[in-house]
Parts: structure tokens; sequence; C-alpha cells
């Protein structure tokens, strides 16, 4: 009896028709079922049934609380099979938070295969690269790039983004090209944003310090300053993929081993995961895990 309320209990009295038949069917004793009911008459203070030998009914007032307790329940049952089908079947709005000319080249692909798959499924991107908290934003995952500071999130690594130096054929033609990574030094370089990994390179032997007059935080806008001869970039290979192949750039020092950036996909913790959410870094792992993101 235990798996059922009062009210559940009242209603299948109602509908049985008597209390020995509800008992029945509920695999009790018709005692159980007589004095659950009247503790619920008791909280409400009204008479819900008209008890006999072997029929029972509802009074005026137990059938106006049969009605609405039946409506009640039917909106609460298709509510909870709304609410466990976002658990299976992606559905709703996701929101993903990416960096600008990545999320363009590698998530965006994905979002739209999504919405093919699943039509009642919306979706918000949000394109830069400074997301502290996902929760007060509203955001189901952040993909962000390179080395993850201590935090609360939930995160699972997608892949790998493999990094070249790259100069173009002009200020090669210009300047020459660094036949080591000491020579490095002398050259002017367009960093990304300066921190460590933009500034400075190092091998086993030795730590070289870069320099450079332009900082700016769009791939885009670094390719163009590439392209137009201002000077050496370290940078992910995806960016040059074309005009490697074309032969616009060169790929400096092909030996030289530099660290690939890892890609992470963060979201708050959560006992039940929205399908949303799973089915994207699903996807995302599925397309990107093992070929690299070039």
């Amino acid at each position: 009896m235990k798996e059922i309320t009062n009210e559940q209990l009242f209603i299948r009295v109602t509908e049985a028709g008597s209390f020995k038949r509800a008992a029945e069917l509920l695999n009790t004793d018709p005692s159980s079922v007589s004095r659950r009911i009247a503790n619920l008459e008791k909280r409400l203070g009204v008479k819900l049934v008209e008890r006999s030998t072997k029929h029972s009914t509802p009074t005026e007032s137990g059938q106006q609380y049969y009605s609405g307790l039946k409506r009640l329940l039917g909106e609460q049952e298709s509510l909870e099979n709304l609410i466990k089908n976002t658990v299976n079947k992606p559905s709703g709005l996701l929101k993903i938070a990416a960096p600008h000319d990545f999320g363009c080249q590698f998530i965006v692909p994905v979002l739209e295969e999504m919405t093919t798959d699943y039509p009642d499924l919306s979706i918000e991107i949000v394109l830069g690269s400074q997301f502290e908290d996902l929760k007060s934003q509203s955001i189901d995952v952040a993909i962000r790039i390179g080395k993850l500071p201590n935090s609360s999130l939930i995160c699972r690594k997608i892949g790998e983004v493999p990094r070249v130096a790259v100069a173009s054929t002009g200020y090669i033609s210009q300047f020459g090209a660094p036949l080591d990574v000491q020579s490095l030094a002398t050259h002017n370089f367009i960093f990304y944003k300066k921190t460590q990994y933009d500034t400075s390179i190092s091998t086993d032997e030795l730590k070289t310090e870069l320099h450079g007059n332009f900082t700016v935080n769009s791939v885009s806008a670094v390719k163009r300053l590439v392209l137009d001869d201002k000077g050496i970039h370290i940078g992910p290979k995806w960016a040059f993929k074309e005009e490697l192949l074309k032969g616009e750039v060169i790929q400096l020092l092909p030996e030289l081993a530099l660290t690939s950036f890892p890609v992470h996909a963060l979201y708050v913790s959560k006992t039940y995961l929205p399908a949303k959410v799973k089915q994207f870094i699903q996807k995302l792992i599925d397309k990107y895990q093992g070929n690299d993101f070039t």
C-alpha cells in the first residue's frame, strides 16, 4: 500500500465501487483501505464516501473531489512524462559557449546536425573566450581550449589542437626563415594573447623569449596579419590548413615539437544530465576524439 497515496487510493475506491473490490485489486485487506479513506476524510474535514455492505459511492463532495483529483493526477503524469523525456530525448534550449573562430569551425557543424536529428531542440551559441560562471549565464556546456583552472565544473576531454609555427612567403622573403629555435628571438611575432605559451618557446636544451608588436585575441585577425607579412605566429594548425596546402604560408622548424592544446567540454555537475547535453558531448567525442582538430 506504500506505493500509492491516500488520494490515489480514494480514486481506486471510487472507480472500483467498493472497499472490498479496491482491496482485492491492490492485494490488501478492506479494513486497511477503509482506515486510510477515513484518515483522508478527517484531514479534509468532509465525508467523501457513503459506505454500505456491498457498495461504496462518493458523496457530492466526494464526486467533486474525485473529478478534481483525476484531472490533477493526469496533469501530474503528463508533466512527469515530459520531464522524463528531457532525460532520454534532446529537447528544449541548448546553450553552448565556445571560442569564436574555433566554435564557428568545429562546434557549429555539430549543433547543425543535432537540430536535424532532434526537431524539438533549439540552439543558442555564445561565441567568445570568457565564461566564468556557467550557471548564472544558463550555459549548458562551455568549450575551452588549453590548460583548465581548478573549478567545480565537470569536464570531458574532446581532443587536441595541434600547433604550428607559420609565416607567409612574403615575410620569409623579407626577413628570411629562422634556422633554429635561438634565431626565433630575432623575428617579429604575432601573439594571440600575452601568455607564457605565446611569448616564449622551450626545448629540452633552452628557452627562447619571443617578441612582437601585435597581440589580438581573434584567430581570424591573426591569420590576416600573418598573410599580410606582419610576422610569425605559433598557433592552431587548422587555422592555416588551406594556406599551408596552397603554399601561401610556410611551416617553420617542422621538427620542433610544439605542445598541442587540449579541448574540453565543461558543464555544471548534475545528478541527472539532460539528454541534450549528453548527446552534444557524445557527438563531439565521436566526431573529433582521436582525429584531432586539424
